[in-house]
């Protein structure tokens, strides 16, 4: 049971049934406002300079890129692996919540698992293009075909993640699509415009709001969270065998798939909050996004950060516990005080050292603050699969065969466009798409708020 006198409400302002959903659909009604028009104004130019480096890559080939022998695998697989744990998030925030019926994440859950959907798309983009031929992607799908013999490669990582990303974003898709449906029956019953009513009616597949639909509803979103549960493990256990099944110093660990998972957790809940801060500062939701919502993602945040820590220790301990050379060159004499020291203590300080000022309850009720940390944790996040990728391959066994890597402006490119498909994608959810489920809002009003007949209070911020 949800204690309100101890945990504080979840939706503040004394609001009834009517204000949460004229509150929450106020902005798809109103005029798109300015800082709206520039940032996806921004994105879109992000997306064309994308496009143009797809376009390059596409038409001359990935000898534009600056992969060589050794560092096979760069800023493309970075990328992917760092969009994937940042798609991760959604899910498990929404899943692993409503399993465990925290009633906090409601105000927080759909811009998770939208998030989640446009993140999959952009890590999607990069194992198409590392393939160097794009128009014959449809070569690692398993379908029936008539090349006679010819068939998918099991024991390729390629068709590996090509199954997790198809998986995962069909079932995020899924639950995210079907818990919208309510909200978009309300907006088609509230809305004016017959174009609006016919596209949300289209969308809300006929919803009344009988006794039935809802317990069929319910009932699906717990199968569709249990599915997606399972696959938020298993996705990026899956990318992370990518690595795991070699030979290469750095990689040829059994911790990488529980390493993986959680550091994709971690990145997701920091895009999380990110987001979150975003649409309580501009859409002033302060009153649905409070306090407690962002203390408590900033909690879990230090919780993740200790156990990405622990993780760093403890893989430099086996390295140097195994008495193997090549390990312990990479882990000591490479990232730690070679080359690559700068990105390694980056990534040490980003994920496990900055995080750790959440102790402190004056920051974690800075807005400011707390936003500043949240993009720190991704940055770190992105150094930390560099990290992994670039210095094991640039310095493996042969030191004939050593490298330097640096990208070239076409991969920077695709990671640019990959950002601004991202942003756009998300203004647009901004927009179109009530940022919040109003029928589960509705359905935690009475039961985390205050009574109007206490004198109990608590403050906005």
């Amino acid at each position: 049971m949800y204690k309100t006198e101890v945990r504080g409400p979840l939706i503040l302002g004394d609001k009834n049934y009517h204000q949460i959903s004229t509150d929450i659909i106020a902005p798809i009604n109103q005029p798109v406002p300015l800082w709206w028009k520039v940032a996806f104004g921004i994105s879109n130019l992000a997306l064309l300079f994308g496009l143009v480096a797809i376009y390059q890559t596409v038409s001359v080939g990935i000898g534009t890129w600056g992969v060589n022998n050794s560092v096979g695998w760069a800023w493309e697989i970075i990328n992917f692996v760092w969009w994937i744990g940042i798609g991760h998030a959604g899910t498990a925030f929404s899943i692993f919540l409503l399993v465990l019926r925290q009633k906090w994440r409601t105000s927080i859950n759909r811009a998770a698992e939208a998030m989640t959907v446009v993140a999959v798309m952009c890590a999607a983009i990069f194992p198409a293009l590392h393939m160097g031929r794009v128009w014959l992607a449809f070569y690692i799908f398993p379908y029936p075909n008539t090349r006679g013999p010819l068939w998918v490669n099991y024991n390729s990582p390629l068709f590996w993640d090509f199954i997790a990303i198809s998986a995962y974003l069909l079932i995020s898709a899924s639950f995210w699509y079907f818990g919208m449906v309510p909200d978009f029956a309300t907006i088609r019953d509230r809305t004016t415009s017959k174009i609006k009513k016919a596209v949300y009616g289209f969308f809300a597949f006929g919803w009344v709001g009988t006794s039935r639909e809802w317990l069929r509803f319910e009932a699906l979103s717990y199968v569709l969270g249990g599915i997606a549960a399972v696959l938020v493990v298993s996705v990026h256990s899956i990318v992370s065998t990518d690595f795991a099944v070699s030979v290469i110093p750095g990689w040829h660990t059994t911790v990488f798939p529980p390493y993986f998972v959680v550091g994709a957790i971690f990145s997701g809940f920091a895009m999380v909050m990110t987001l979150m801060i975003i649409i309580r500062k501009m859409y002033k939701f302060q009153d649905y996004v409070t306090s407690s919502h962002l203390n408590a993602i900033a909690k879990i945040l230090i919780f993740i950060s200790l156990i990405m820590g622990t993780a760093y220790a403890t893989e430099a301990f086996i390295a140097w516990y195994s008495g193997n050379r090549y390990e312990i060159f990479t882990f000591f004499y490479n990232r730690a005080t070679g080359d690559y020291s700068i990105e390694y203590w980056t990534m040490i300080i980003c994920n496990a050292i900055v995080p750790q000022l959440f102790w402190f309850k004056k920051i974690r009720k800075n807005l400011t603050a707390a936003f500043i940390i949240s993009i720190i944790i991704n940055i770190g996040m992105w150094f930390e699969r560099y990290n992994i990728i670039i210095t094991s391959l640039a310095k493996d066994f042969l030191p004939s065969s050593w490298v330097t890597y640096s990208p070239t402006w076409v991969e920077i490119g695709v990671f640019v466009g990959t950002l601004g498909l991202f942003g756009a994608g998300v203004l647009l959810f901004f927009k179109f798409i009530p940022m919040m489920a109003i029928s589960e809002l509705k359905g935690i009003l009475k039961v985390t708020s205050y009574n109007t007949n206490d004198k109990k209070h608590i403050s906005h911020e």
